[in-house]
């Protein structure tokens, strides 16, 4: 049997306690100071990080092939500790910081017009975007402008950060939604016409759908698409990626798809799934460092197909 870890709520609590300090020392510095720090500890982590390091390279080799060499694979996972240590500081700055007045400063709406439309008339809406870019910050704005969205993630372990980080996420209106266990306030979210947020690049284990990513065979969650196809719920792909030196994002639409594009076939939950997963993916390669490579992707693999053992007879 599996043992579960025994949790200590000292341990804990210490620990809640020192990312406070943390944070309350970065949000008193300058961002440009913060971005100094960032990239020292970016530098730290991929000397220390040794086994997502080499996933990180893995999954390249495996995305590019040919294209990059292993000089091009280092640059680019050097980069990725650099974004999401940099994404880490700016998230930190952005609540609080970023209002109704000063938006423009830091964020452009990109293919926006068709989404807005959408929020305004009301209806049922589902918005994916992965770990690419600043995930966090267009919750963030979709709540100031007064569209907020339901958000599925992970719980984290430790009650007390689970709870900071929450009221983080959640003081524009935005709310969460448990990974685990929140299928029914995902369910009550559609029904009720509201508009839902996930992360739609994690791999789903062996029994995951498997669609083409850079190439290759990516378990996928394929409640995604049945949830579109049952609700009626059009899905909006779309990032906010760092467009330049600063606080300054691109909030980008790339795709919408509309239920009604399906025949109502057996394959349209793999149509839907593939076809996001491509929108994503050249969301991706625009630019590769702002992509966490260092998640494992492509883990599970289709299995092959057990060949039928004919029959003996006596």
């Amino acid at each position: 049997m599996a043992r579960h870890k025994k949790r200590r709520p000292w341990l804990d609590y210490l620990v809640y306690l020192a990312v406070r300090s943390v944070v309350a020392g970065a949000r008193r510095l300058p961002t440009g100071v913060c971005y100094r720090l960032a990239s020292l500890l970016a530098w730290v982590m991929y000397k220390v990080d040794k086994r997502h390091r080499q996933v990180g390279l893995e999954n390249l080799r495996l995305a590019f092939g040919d294209e990059l060499d292993e000089a091009g694979r280092d640059r680019i996972v050097r980069g990725v500790y650099r974004h999401f240590c940099m994404m880490i500081m700016e998230i930190l700055h952005t609540y609080g910081r970023i209002d109704l007045t000063n938006w423009r400063r830091h964020v452009k709406l990109v293919g926006h017009p068709p989404v807005l439309d959408r929020l305004i008339t009301g209806g049922p809406l589902i918005l994916l975007t992965g770990h690419y870019g600043n995930w966090e910050i267009a919750g963030y704005l979709f709540g100031l402008f007064g569209f907020p969205t339901a958000s599925v993630a992970r719980t984290l372990d430790n009650p007390y950060l689970e709870a900071y980080l929450k009221s983080f996420r959640e003081c524009t209106g935005q709310t969460l939604i448990p990974k685990s266990g929140g299928y029914d306030q995902i369910l009550d979210v559609l029904q009720s016409g509201r508009t839902l947020s996930m992360l739609a690049d994690q791999d789903a284990g062996q029994r995951g759908m498997f669609v083409e990513f850079f190439g290759r065979p990516a378990s996928t969650h394929k409640a995604i698409a049945l949830l579109a196809i049952e609700h009626r719920a059009p899905v909006v792909v779309g990032v906010a990626r760092r467009v330049g030196p600063g606080f300054k994002y691109e909030l980008r639409c790339a795709d919408i798809i509309e239920p009604e594009e399906f025949q109502g076939t057996t394959d349209d939950a793999r149509l839907l799934t593939q076809r996001y997963t491509t929108a994503l993916e050249g969301l991706i390669r625009q630019d590769p460092t702002q992509y966490l490579w260092l998640h494992r992707r492509w883990k599970h693999q289709p299995q092959p197909r057990k060949r039928a053992t004919a029959g003996v007879t006596a």
